[in-house]
C-alpha cells in the first residue's frame, strides 16, 4: 500500500525557502535609504553628501562581514547567527526612525544594519547550499542569487509608496515589524543548522551499495587557497577590480541614488521606485549608463530601466564561476566572498561619491557618466582573465614551505603566508 505513497519533499527545500525569505527581507532593507534620501534632507536640511555617508558606511560594512559570519555560523551554526542578524536588523531600522543627528544615521544605519545584513549576504547562501544540498546546488544558490539581488529592487514602489503617504518615519516601523512578526518567528522554528541534527543526509547524497568489502578511504581534498596567495594573483585583483566597478555602477550609485534623481528631474519617487524594480525582474550597463543624464521624463526613465535591468545581475553567476575556475572548488567560494567584498567597497566609494559630486554639481550627470566609462573599461579588464589554466598550481601555495598546506580561512591556528 505505501509503494505508491509519493516520497515527501526532502527537508532542504523548507531549509531553502526560509533562507531565501531572509534574504529577500534583509536586502528588501538595503533598498530603504534609496527612498529615506530625498525625505531626510527635507526634514533635517542635511546636504546628499552627508546622508550617502551614512549608506556608504551600510555597503562597505555589508560586504566586510560577510567572510567574519562565515567563521561564527562554523562556530554557533546557522540558525543562531540567522536570528541575531535579525534582531540586529530590526533593533537598527526602528531605531533609526528617532535619529536626530547625522552620527546617529552612521551608527545605526551604516554601523548596527550594515553589519547585520552583511551577515545574511551571499555567505549564509553559500553555507546553506553547502550543507543541504549534494545535487541541485547550482539551482538552488541561483534562487538565493535572485532573492538577494532582487529583494532590494521589487520592494522599492511599496516603500516609496508609504514614504509618500505616511511619511518617512512609517517604512523603518513597517519593516522592522516585517523581520520581527514574520521572518524571526519562522527562521527560530524551521531552520536547522545541517542535515544530520534531523538525522538526514543532504539532498541528492547517494549511499554506497553495502558490498562487504572494506571501505576505501575518500580521496584527498584539495588544498584550500588561503587569501595571502590569491593576492599575489593578477587574476585575483582583476577580479577584484572589475566586480568593484560592477558593486559601484548598480548598488552604489544606482540603487542609491536614482530616485533622488528622478525627484531632481521632477518625477514622483513611486515612478523611480518602480523602474528600479523593473530592472530586479528583468535582471547593457555601460552604454545605459551613460544615457541616463539624459532621461528626463518617464518614458526615457523606464527605457533606461530596461535595458540597464538586462544585465544588473548578470555579473554574479559568471563571477563566482571564474573564481572558481581560477582557485579550485574548495577555494573558489571563499574567496569569491573577499571579490564580493570588493564588489561592496566599490558600492560604497560609489554611494558617498555620488552624493558628492550631486552637492559639488547640482546634478547627477558627472556622477552617470564616469560610471558609464568605469563600466565600458571593466568590460574591457575582464577579457585580459587568463581563463583555461585550472585552479592555481599547487606548487604555488607556499613559496617557502613546499610540505605545508595553507589552512582555510578564518581558522584559528592556521598556517599564514
Amino acid at each position: 500500500m505505501d509503494r505508491h505513497r509519493p516520497a515527501r519533499p526532502h527537508y532542504a527545500w523548507v531549509i531553502l525557502a526560509v533562507t531565501g525569505l531572509t534574504v529577500v527581507m534583509t536586502a528588501g532593507v538595503t533598498a530603504v535609504p534609496a527612498v529615506l534620501i530625498h525625505p531626510l534632507e527635507v526634514a533635517f536640511g542635511w546636504d546628499r553628501a552627508a546622508i550617502a555617508l551614512a549608506v556608504s558606511i551600510n555597503v562597505f560594512l555589508y560586504g566586510l562581514a560577510g567572510p567574519f559570519a562565515g567563521r561564527v555560523m562554523l562556530r554557533v551554526g546557522l540558525r543562531r547567527v540567522m536570528l541575531t542578524s535579525l534582531l540586529l536588523i530590526a533593533g537598527g531600522v526602528a531605531a533609526s526612525t528617532q535619529v536626530q543627528t547625522l552620527l546617529h544615521l552612521y551608527l545605526l544605519w551604516g554601523v548596527v544594519v550594515g553589519v547585520g545584513t552583511g551577515s545574511t549576504a551571499l555567505v549564509l547562501s553559500a553555507t546553506v547550499v553547502n550543507r543541504w544540498f549534494t545535487t541541485q546546488r547550482g539551482l538552488a544558490l541561483g534562487l538565493l542569487g535572485a532573492a538577494s539581488s532582487t529583494g532590494r529592487l521589487v520592494f522599492l514602489p511599496l516603500l516609496a509608496t508609504i514614504v509618500a503617504t505616511l511619511g518617512w518615519q512609517a517604512v523603518g516601523w513597517v519593516v522592522a515589524g516585517c523581520l520581527l512578526l514574520v521572518v524571526l518567528p519562522l527562521v527560530a522554528l524551521l531552520m536547522r543548522d545541517a542535515p544530520a541534527a534531523m538525522g538526514l543526509t543532504p539532498y541528492g547524497a547517494v549511499h554506497a551499495p553495502v558490498s562487504g568489502l572494506p571501505p576505501t578511504a575518500a580521496p584527498p581534498a584539495a588544498p584550500l587557497v588561503s587569501l595571502g596567495v590569491a593576492i599575489r594573483q593578477g587574476n585575483f585583483w582583476r577580479l577584484w577590480l572589475t566586480f568593484a566597478i560592477c558593486g559601484a555602477t548598480t548598488n552604489g550609485l544606482i540603487g542609491t541614488h536614482l530616485i533622488p534623481h528622478a525627484i531632481d528631474q521632477g518625477l514622483s519617487a513611486v515612478a523611480a521606485a518602480t523602474t528600479l524594480a523593473m530592472m530586479g525582474m528583468l535582471d547593457i550597463v555601460g552604454l545605459s549608463l551613460l544615457f541616463l543624464p539624459y532621461a528626463d521624463d518617464l518614458t526615457t526613465l523606464a527605457l533606461f530601466g530596461v535595458v540597464y535591468g538586462l544585465d544588473w545581475i548578470a555579473t554574479v553567476p559568471p563571477t563566482v564561476g571564474l573564481a572558481t575556475d581560477l582557485f579550485g572548488t574548495r577555494s573558489g567560494p571563499i574567496l569569491f566572498g573577499w571579490v564580493f567584498f570588493g564588489h561592496q567597497v566599490g558600492a560604497a566609494l560609489a554611494a558617498y561619491g555620488g552624493g558628492l559630486l550631486r552637492v559639488w554639481f547640482g546634478t547627477y550627470h558627472v556622477a552617470f557618466t564616469t560610471a558609464g566609462l568605469l563600466a565600458l573599461g571593466a568590460a574591457v579588464l575582464i577579457l585580459t582573465i587568463r581563463q583555461g589554466h585550472g585552479p592555481v598550481p599547487l606548487g604555488s601555495l607556499h613559496q617557502t614551505s613546499p610540505r605545508s598546506t595553507p589552512a582555510p580561512l578564518g581558522e584559528p591556528n592556521a598556517a599564514t603566508s
